[in-house]
């Protein structure tokens, strides 16, 4: 079993160009011996290593907070890792151990567990920048399942799942950006996804000035009922999807603000694209699992197809397809909602890239008249036959045999527009092209 450092020193090691681990101090090789592998071998622990892959390639210092396991424990560790030419050295400082975290999906098809219905209550935690734990009071400690002690330390996201406002946007994460307090986080508990809950809370400073976490509440105001309607994802499916995604989008807005450290700006725009795709997904999984949409709105039609673009900008080019706007360059309000359009335009435009022949452009124009506000995406591609355009909105259908697609993206978009009042015309002939175009009801 491998064990936490007798001593308060830290532990070091160093892997090659290839990712081997080519020199540990003995409680380091313990763990890699513990996951099957040895010294001169890949370095065995994913959460590790993908951290000193990470500053090997990017040629920069890296600071994480990383989960290791052995057999019958998890570690807690603080890794930084120095690249040079032939690899990095990484040291690991603050070695905590604790139980393994118990499994965090049941089995597909598997019964629900009962409703809990818990009387509403509020109680009181504090955390640091990084989200630990620093204190919490006797009785959410005890609605955890751990001691005030065990509680100290651990991610206040290793007992609350948290859940988006319904546009993909988390306020404890937005709160965390920006150094300022928060309230309305919707959670539930990691041990009974069944209770739901409400985190508030205000930024704390020191007498710099300083920003050091937040002290804040949680609400128990009940559970969600059973008799949902079902959706396309299975419940467990939803949130394995969901709490990687937290964590990506998490990591990345705190690259984007230097958290860690100075950093290249274009590696910063990089990871403000991955928060801004991962928000978008969010959004994706909310329109599959058919939880209830955000309100209908004043929108800028304009500045949705904008952020659309620069979500399938990355794809359109690796195939070399231009994507031309026309009639953007002002504003077109437009009744809808707004990660909702921006799901529907990257759906119907990434659909045209995926269609159309390389090296061809893809044509995007927008207009209002009789009241309505339209986007329309045209393409070049083989068009579809009278006979599939209904067909091809219906969820699973694809048009063709191309092995590509899972033929959601349309069935999506029109459900998302007709939700909102609006709807998805297709005007296309076979050998012709296609011309998508979402009608909204202009502003």
């Amino acid at each position: 079993m491998a064990s936490a450092p007798s001593d308060r020193g830290p532990v070091r090691g160093r892997v090659d160009a290839e990712g081997r681990l080519v020199s540990a101090d003995p409680d380091l090789l313990r763990l890699q011996e513990a996951a099957g592998s040895s010294l001169g071998a890949p370095l065995a622990l994913p959460q590790l290593a993908a951290v000193v892959r990470s500053a090997f390639k990017l040629g920069v210092p890296l600071s994480r907070s990383v989960i290791a396991a052995s057999a019958d424990q998890d570690f807690d560790l603080w890794v930084r890792a120095e690249p040079d030419a032939e690899g990095a050295d990484f040291s690991i400082e603050g070695w905590k151990s604790r139980p393994p975290a118990p499994p965090r999906l049941t089995l597909v098809g598997s019964e629900p567990a009962a409703a809990e219905t818990v009387a509403a209550q509020s109680h009181e935690f504090t955390v640091d920048v990084g989200l630990k734990i620093a204190a919490v009071d006797a009785a959410l400690a005890a609605r955890l399942g751990v001691s005030e002690s065990e509680s100290v330390g651990q991610p206040l996201t290793r007992f609350f799942m948290l859940v988006d406002d319904g546009d993909g946007q988390m306020p404890l994460l937005t709160a965390l950006g920006g150094r300022q307090d928060f309230e309305g986080q919707q959670a539930t508990l990691r041990s009974d996804p069944n209770v739901r809950v409400t985190l508030s809370g205000t930024a704390k400073q020191a007498a710099t000035g300083r920003f050091e976490g937040f002290e804040g509440h949680v609400d128990f105001g009940g559970a969600e009922g059973p008799g949902e309607a079902p959706g396309l994802f299975d419940p467990a499916l939803d949130e394995a999807l969901r709490s990687p995604l937290d964590r990506i989008i998490a990591a990345a807005d705190r690259i984007v603000d230097r958290t860690d450290g100075p950093l290249r700006s274009e590696y910063a725009a990089y990871a403000g694209d991955i928060s801004a795709a991962g928000r978008h997904l969010l959004s994706v999984i909310r329109v599959m699992t058919e939880q209830p949409g955000g309100d209908v709105d004043r929108i800028d039609l304009a500045l949705s197809v904008a952020e659309a673009v620069q979500l399938v900008q990355a794809r359109a080019d690796e195939r070399d397809i231009a994507i031309a706007v026309a009639g953007g360059a002002s504003p077109m309000p437009a009744h809808a909602e707004a990660r909702a359009t921006v799901q529907i335009l990257v759906n119907i435009i990434g659909n045209a890239i995926r269609h159309s022949p390389e090296k061809t452009a893809i044509s995007i124009h927008l207009e209002t008249s009789g009241g309505k506000a339209r986007v329309t995406v045209g393409d070049q591609g083989p068009g579809i036959d009278p006979a599939d355009q209904q067909r091809i909105f219906e969820r699973y259908e694809r048009v063709g045999d191309a092995p590509v697609g899972t033929g959601l993206g349309l069935a999506i978009a029109r459900r998302l527009a007709r939700s909102m009042g609006g709807d998805i015309e297709l005007h296309s002939a076979r050998g012709e092209g296609a011309r998508f175009t979402l009608v909204l009801a202009s502003a």
